[in-house]
């Protein structure tokens, strides 16, 4: 393991030593910086500690409400007492998040008129609402385009259409995206009227009894067997007061096969109708065929734990910057033969590990920070951020007084970059203190290369984002300093074709750490510059924060 800041002489940088694998990474090394500006060492040894331990079978995948959920919150608390930090919610160390378990039995099913699909093979369905079986018969079929009611565009795709008992079959990303014109939405850059928790929730709002996703690989940014994977088996859920009776009946997925079939049979084509609905001005498009679906259901309630620790400020201790990671993964499986553990050591026991050594990074600092650091490993990200979304509606430390929140989630493998890729780049002011920080490494900073695939709304720091926290999340850099960019990219996609969400995210010895370490050292740095300052950063002018913020820091305490 080499010094990450320092790269060899054949590369075209100043030469350092190699240090052993167990050596400790510094942010400054070898840059001159007189001794006492150099941040505490950073432990590439402890990292790789964490990440092994956190992605091993003993921890069968850390599922909420699981064997290895207990295992993972008891290894989490103990590394945070062993650092000396105090309980983050009084004197707990948990924020309990009510939940309930759905498991949809394999006799889910969906037909369109008399065309019956597969579960698993054309279609993915559930229920959010906690019932032992929920039916939708003879609901008239809608063709909603990409399901978006956007008043700042100029753009309604239920306009003049009463989905109540109707299912809506919808298209996934922004209309932007199909088009790749740049004026529309924001181009192929993914908003959050693309995601697919967006669609289901617009759904509901229009009162339509079932909503129906068409997957395509492209778009999606990722392929049919992920939504297998990441859907089938139980489902965990947050439930509201009215149990979720709000939800439509039945959500889910389609094939791009099955999706195109249906609009076959009505006389269009799928890349007819994506052009179509992509265009301002769209109208939705009821289908002759009616829908008709049943899902059986298995429930349990219980709840699960956001885990959180705090190291006090020492001038400003009401004052708080968060360090966040999702401890949660997809457990196993029964329903598969061979290796049916989905470890998730890229998703996400790199981000938990980095927690949990920037965590001591800071708890062996000889300067303590002035403002408070909340280190918050979140549940029920997989489910779709529910654990964040929680701690947001029910926060421990006041929102108006949490200057920003610093996310990791899947800290990318492989050597170090000549870049830092800053996702949803142009959003606030902490992109400027990690472009300070990044040049301490000879590093640039740069925008997502795959903004349509829309990962600021794809993780916990989202949720913070929404409620006007300024929020940064970022990832490993594009240019290899070893092997260059295409590389990467290649590396990038193969990763997530064969590995995401799959049985095969486990640790490998020998796996390449050094730039995850690059980018914790970065946030790192960004956490402890703002730790000494007064000021609070801010979202720039044109995001669709800044107004949230603005309202939260005019509030009454």
């Amino acid at each position: 393991m080499t010094l990450f800041s320092i790269l060899s002489a054949k590369h075209g940088q100043s030469a350092c030593l190699a240090a052993p694998a167990a050596a400790v990474l510094f942010l400054a090394a070898c840059s001159g910086a007189p001794r006492e500006s150099l941040p505490p060492p950073i432990s590439a040894a402890d990292y790789e500690r964490h990440i092994v331990t956190l992605a091993s079978d003993e921890f069968e995948g850390r599922k909420p409400g699981t064997a290895g959920e207990r295992k993972t919150v008891d290894y989490l608390i103990s590394e945070f007492k062993k650092l000396g930090l105090e309980p983050g919610n009084g004197d707990s160390w948990v924020q309990q998040v009510p939940i309930v378990e759905i498991t949809a039995g394999s006799d889910a099913s969906l037909n369109f008129g008399a065309t019956q699909l597969a579960y698993g093979k054309d279609m993915v369905i559930w229920t959010k609402r906690p019932v032992p079986e929920v039916t939708v018969s003879d609901s008239p079929l809608v063709f909603v385009g990409h399901g978006v009611v956007a008043p700042e565009y100029g753009w309604n795709d239920y306009a003049g259409v009463d989905m109540r008992g109707k299912t809506a079959v919808i298209l996934i990303n922004d209309p932007g995206f199909a088009t790749g014109d740049a004026n529309l939405f924001r181009g192929r850059t993914m908003t959050y009227y693309g995601r697919w928790t967006y669609k289901f929730e617009e759904a509901a709002r229009q009162g339509a009894a079932a909503a129906i996703i068409i997957h395509d690989d492209k778009p999606a940014a990722y392929p049919w067997d992920t939504v297998q994977n990441s859907w089938m088996g139980p489902q965990l859920d947050t439930v509201s007061a009215n149990d979720n009776a709000s939800r439509a009946a039945i959500e889910g997925w389609i094939t791009r096969a099955a999706g195109d079939a249906l609009l076959q049979a009505n006389g269009h084509s799928y890349e007819q109708l994506l052009m179509v609905a992509s265009q301002p001005g769209f109208k939705p498009i009821p289908l002759a065929e009616r829908a008709g679906g049943f899902v059986r259901n298995t429930i349990r309630r219980s709840v699960s734990p956001n885990v959180v620790a705090k190291l006090k400020g020492s001038k400003r201790p009401d004052e708080y910057i968060v360090y966040m990671a999702h401890w949660d993964h997809l457990g196993k499986t029964l329903a598969r033969s061979g290796d049916n553990i989905f470890n998730g050591a890229l998703d996400n026991a790199t981000g938990t590990a980095g927690l949990l050594t920037i965590a001591k990074t800071f708890a062996e600092s000889r300067r303590r920070p002035e403002r408070s650091l909340v280190f918050l490993a979140v549940t029920l990200e997989e489910s779709g951020l529910l654990g964040s979304a929680y701690y947001v509606a029910n926060p421990i430390s006041p929102l108006k007084r949490t200057v920003a929140a610093l996310n990791m989630d899947a800290i990318t493998w492989g050597g170090p970059t000549r870049d830092v890729t800053v996702v949803g780049a142009g959003a606030s002011q902490l992109e400027e203190y990690l472009a300070r920080a990044a040049a301490k490494q000879d590093r640039a900073v740069r925008e997502e290369p795959t903004p349509e695939n829309g990962f600021f709304y794809r993780s916990d720091h989202f949720n913070f984002a929404k409620a006007g926290v300024p929020a940064l999340y970022i990832k490993l850099g594009i240019d290899d300093r070893e092997k260059g960019a295409e590389w990467t990219r290649a590396q990038n996609a193969e990763w997530t074709l064969k590995h995401y969400h799959k049985p095969s995210d486990e640790w490998v010895p020998g796996t390449d750490l050094r730039g995850g370490l690059q980018d914790i050292a970065l946030l790192y740095e960004v956490g402890a510059t703002l730790a000494r300052e007064q000021s609070f950063p801010s979202w720039y002018a044109k995001s669709e924060f800044r107004a949230a913020r603005e309202r939260s820091l005019a509030s009454a305490d």
